[in-house]
C-alpha cells in the first residue's frame, strides 16, 4: 500500500499540518513529533524555528511527512464493521477489510459477530483478534449477545469479556425476548460495556432493505416500514434506562428514531445512550434505491428524505454522537440477483470521511471538528478504546487528509464492490495513515 515511504523507521516528523483533536477541542497549525510509536512532542512554533533543535537530536534518519495544506486528525473509529471472517471470507476477510480500512483512515475497527461459526465462543473469539493482531490495523470484535444469534440463551458475558470482547451484539438479528435482553442488559451494565443493538421488527417487515413507500410502490413489493425500526427503539431505549446499560442504538434510519433517542439521552443522567448514523443514511433517501436497486439496498433501509435531514440534525445537537459504516461486504453475484432476493448492505470503509466532509462539513452542516468527534473520541470513548485522541505521552494513531482535494470513487482495498457511490466524485482524500507510528498507507 506504500510507495512514497517505507515502514520500519522509530521515528517520524509530521510538518505544517493543521492539527484537529476533537477530544481536546484543539484546532491548531503544529508540528508533530513521532518516536517509538507515541506521540512525543507537539508544537505550535513554525518548523523553520525548530529545525535546529531537530538537529541536535536523533532524527538524521527520522521519516517526514509535509502536511501543507492538510488536516491531521486522531485516527478514525469505526465501531460497526463486518469483516466476514470466519465463514464468508469470499466476501472480505480480515486482512482486506483491514487494508480497506486504513486507506479510509480508520486506524480502528470494531468487528460485529454475525460470522459463521458466531463470535459466540472464546474459540471464534481468539481467531478473530489473533488474525486482526496481524495486520496494521488495531482489530477488535464484539461477541453475541446470544448463542448462534438465536435470541433464546445469553452467552457467557463474563468469559468472553475476560478474553478480549469489545462489547456484544446481535448484529443482524434484534432481539425479540423482552425479559432476555434485560438480562444481559443487566450483565452489560455490572461489567461496564456496551449493548449494540440492531433496531428492526422482522414481523413487521415484508421485504428487507427498501422503505415501505415510495420505493416499495416502485419495486411493487411491501418493503419496511419505519413502525419496525421505531417500535424496537422505544422498547430498547426503555430497557437500557431501566438497567442503566450502554446502549448503542446502531445505525438509525428514522426521524422517530431520532426523536426517540434524543430524549431518551435527556433521561440518562450517566450519560449511557447512544446512536449511531452511517455515511449512507446521512447521504441518501430512499430515491436511490430506485436509481441503483440493490447496491442501495440495506438493514434498515434508506427512507425519506425528512428522516435523513432529521438524521442530520441529531449529529448536529448531538443525539446521534457515533458515525459508523456498517461496512458490510458482498460479492458481485449475490448482489446482481434480484432486488428480493440479493442481500442488503454496502461497503463504507473507503468512503466514509470524504461522504462526510462532501455532505455534512461542505454543506455547512456541521464543523470539521463535530463530525471527526463522531468518528474518533465519541466511538472510542463509548467502547473504552486507547483510541481517538493525538496527545503527548499517547499512541500515535492518526489520519492526514486534504480536506479539498477531489476524488474519484473506485479502485477498492475490499474484496467487494457493492456500493452506489462509485464513479462519485467525492471531496476528503486521505493522504497518509500511521497506526503506532507506522505509516502504513500513504496514497502519494
Amino acid at each position: 500500500m506504500l510507495n512514497s515511504y517505507e515502514r520500519g523507521m522509530d521515528m517520524l516528523w509530521i510538518k505544517n499540518g493543521r492539527l484537529i483533536n476533537p477530544a481536546t477541542d484543539y484546532d491548531e497549525k503544529v508540528n508533530i513529533l513521532i518516536d517509538e510509536g507515541k506521540i512525543s512532542k507537539i508544537t505550535s512554533k513554525a518548523w523553520e524555528e525548530i529545525e535546529n533543535e531537530i538537529k541536535t537530536c536523533k532524527n538524521d534518519e527520522a521519516q517526514m511527512i509535509d502536511a501543507e495544506g492538510c488536516i491531521v486528525a486522531p485516527g478514525l473509529v469505526d465501531v460497526h464493521v463486518h469483516f466476514r471472517d470466519p465463514g464468508f471470507t469470499y466476501k472480505e476477510d480480515i486482512e482486506t477489510g483491514a487494508r480497506a480500512a486504513l486507506k479510509g483512515g480508520f486506524t480502528s475497527v470494531v468487528l460485529m459477530a454475525n460470522t459463521k461459526p458466531t463470535v459466540d465462543n472464546e474459540e471464534t473469539l481468539a481467531y478473530v483478534l489473533e488474525k486482526g493482531e496481524k495486520t496494521d490495523l488495531h482489530v477488535y470484535s464484539c461477541a453475541a449477545v446470544t448463542k448462534g444469534l438465536a435470541g433464546k440463551e445469553l452467552v457467557d458475558m463474563d468469559t468472553l469479556l475476560a478474553k478480549g470482547a469489545a462489547g456484544f451484539t446481535d448484529d443482524g438479528i434484534p432481539i425479540m425476548d423482552e425479559a432476555l435482553l434485560e438480562n444481559a442488559m443487566k450483565k452489560a451494565a455490572e461489567l461496564g460495556v456496551p449493548v449494540s443493538l440492531h433496531e428492526e421488527d422482522a414481523s413487521l417487515i415484508t421485504n428487507n432493505g427498501v422503505n415501505r413507500g415510495k420505493a416499495s410502490e416502485h419495486y411493487g413489493i411491501g418493503g419496511s416500514p419505519r413502525e419496525a425500526e421505531i417500535s424496537l427503539i422505544k422498547r430498547d431505549l426503555e430497557v437500557a434506562l431501566r438497567t442503566g446499560a450502554i446502549l448503542n442504538v446502531q445505525h438509525i434510519s428514522s426521524k422517530e428514531g431520532v426523536e426517540l433517542v434524543r430524549q431518551a439521552k435527556k433521561r440518562s443522567e450517566k450519560g449511557t445512550i447512544h446512536a449511531e448514523a452511517t455515511p449512507h443514511h446521512f447521504s441518501l433517501n430512499e430515491e436511490a434505491v430506485i436509481k441503483y436497486g440493490t447496491l442501495a439496498k440495506m438493514n434498515p433501509p434508506l427512507r425519506e428524505e425528512t428522516d435523513r435531514l432529521a438524521i442530520i440534525e441529531g449529529l448536529k445537537d448531538g443525539t446521534i454522537d457515533i458515525i459508523a459504516t456498517d461496512h458490510a461486504p458482498h460479492s458481485t453475484e449475490e448482489k446482481e440477483k434480484p432486488l428480493t432476493e440479493a442481500p442488503s448492505g454496502i461497503i463504507g470503509l473507503e468512503t466514509a470521511l470524504s461522504l462526510g466532509v462532501t455532505n455534512l462539513v461542505h454543506t455547512g452542516e456541521l464543523s470539521m471538528s463535530k463530525l471527526l468527534a463522531a468518528m474518533t473520541c465519541n466511538p472510542a470513548r463509548m467502547y473504552g478504546l486507547d483510541a481517538g485522541t493525538i496527545e503527548e505521552g499517547k499512541k500515535a494513531d492518526i489520519v492526514i487528509f486534504s480536506e479539498d482535494e477531489e476524488w474519484i470513487v473506485g479502485d477498492y482495498e475490499s474484496k467487494s464492490t457493492n456500493s452506489p457511490f462509485t464513479g462519485m466524485s467525492l471531496k476528503g482524500v486521505v493522504k497518509h495513515t500511521i497506526v503506532d507510528g507506522k505509516l502504513v498507507y500513504s496514497s502519494l
